[in-house]
């Protein structure tokens, strides 16, 4: 089965309810999206309004008040707002890549697996029946004596020793606290919480949602979403393999792939689109592939987007692919496109940019071209 990268984008478009826009709920977007990206809780917001007809201002909040979105540091050790469904399955693969024993995490960070291991065992059990603000964790953490010596990395910003914890399946965030972010335990947070799946077990649930909004694609491009690379790839490929007649390899372009076996005939049959999007910073839209997506994001351009810092920024999406990028000033959206794009409708563009502001109950701005 041969198709061409504009009917991919097309069916993507569709799938992620990016084009046409749906009546969706936060929790069924991010169930599609497999996570929404929340390291920025107002790019996690921006995400679901965007790709709502009618945006429900303050959704993801009361999504994550009443507990159907649980929000903890997932793919690539980012913070993402997951379903209960997926989460277990999510976290398996990412935990058994196993990071942090990997020599270059223990220079970075201070802490051998041993010790991530016993952090792993005493916070859950601090967690029981809780919910505490970092400052209350590391307090009861240090108290101990094993991780006395751990009080600065525990204390950082970044939580870089609280997501192996995360992944394991030991913390996750509870409700914010008079403005404060809380930690607290899954078995306490979702109901009828299982632990998590073995990695054998998860492996098809997470390559399934994974496809299902981003396919076709490779074991290689699915690992990198979910763990950066981390994975050895034999295992990944073997994960493919196993899968068998759920799985349809196609061509993209000349490139093989893979996409769900109930999807392809729908890939098939897309037509490729000329329709224009703006969609936020951090939008799984292009976290899902990846920004060094060549056929989604000319190489030349990918600085324009994946910036330093880890900073992803709002792109201008025209026909599914990556047009140019855009900012909000004051009253007006700024979009900047790249050379040689080409410029999309002016019409397509005001329509855009009246429904962005809609996301946060603001009025109608102006769109303007740099």
């Amino acid at each position: 089965m041969k198709v061409t990268a504009g009917q991919v984008f097309a069916w993507r478009m569709r799938r992620q309810f990016v084009d046409p826009r749906g009546d969706t709920g936060a929790v069924d977007v991010a169930g599609r999206l497999c996570g929404v990206q929340a390291q920025v809780a107002s790019a996690a917001e921006t995400a679901v309004g965007l790709r709502q007809a009618t945006p429900r201002i303050g959704e993801v909040k009361r999504r994550l008040a009443d507990r159907s979105l649980v929000k903890t540091w997932a793919m690539r050790g980012t913070l993402h707002l997951l379903r209960p469904a997926e989460l277990g399955a999510f976290l398996s693969l990412v935990a058994s890549a196993r990071v942090w024993e990997k020599p270059a995490w223990q220079r970075t960070f201070g802490a051998t697996p041993q010790e991530v291991g016993e952090l792993a065992e005493a916070v859950p059990a601090i967690l029981d029946g809780a919910a505490l603000t970092r400052d209350e964790l590391v307090t009861a953490l240090v108290a101990d004596q094993r991780f006395t010596g751990m009080e600065e990395q525990l204390r950082s910003g970044w939580g870089a020793l609280l997501k192996p914890l995360a992944w394991q399946g030991a913390l996750c965030h509870g409700p914010v606290r008079s403005g404060n972010v809380t930690f607290t335990s899954p078995a306490r947070l979702i109901p009828g919480w299982d632990g998590l799946p073995e990695p054998e077990a998860a492996a098809p649930v997470a390559i399934a949602a994974y496809l299902g909004a981003y396919g076709p694609a490779t074991p290689e491009v699915f690992d990198a979403w979910l763990t950066r690379g981390s994975l050895r790839r034999t295992v990944v490929r073997r994960w493919f393999a196993e899968m068998g007649e759920r799985l349809t390899e196609v061509e993209v372009d000349g490139r093989p792939a893979y996409v769900l076996t109930e999807h392809a005939g729908e890939l098939a049959d897309s037509a490729p689109s000329r329709s224009v999007r703006l969609l936020g910073a951090f939008d799984q839209y292009v976290l899902g592939p990846g920004t060094t997506d060549t056929r989604m994001l000319p190489a030349e351009h990918r600085a324009r987007v994946s910036r330093a810092g880890g900073w992803i920024s709002p792109v201008v999406i025209v026909g599914g692919r990556i047009a140019g990028v855009w900012e909000a000033t004051g009253e007006e959206i700024v979009v900047s496109l790249f050379p040689g794009a080409g410029e999309p409708p002016v019409e397509a563009l005001e329509s855009e940019a009246a429904h962005v502001p809609r996301v946060s109950g603001l009025d109608t701005v102006k769109v303007r071209t740099a």
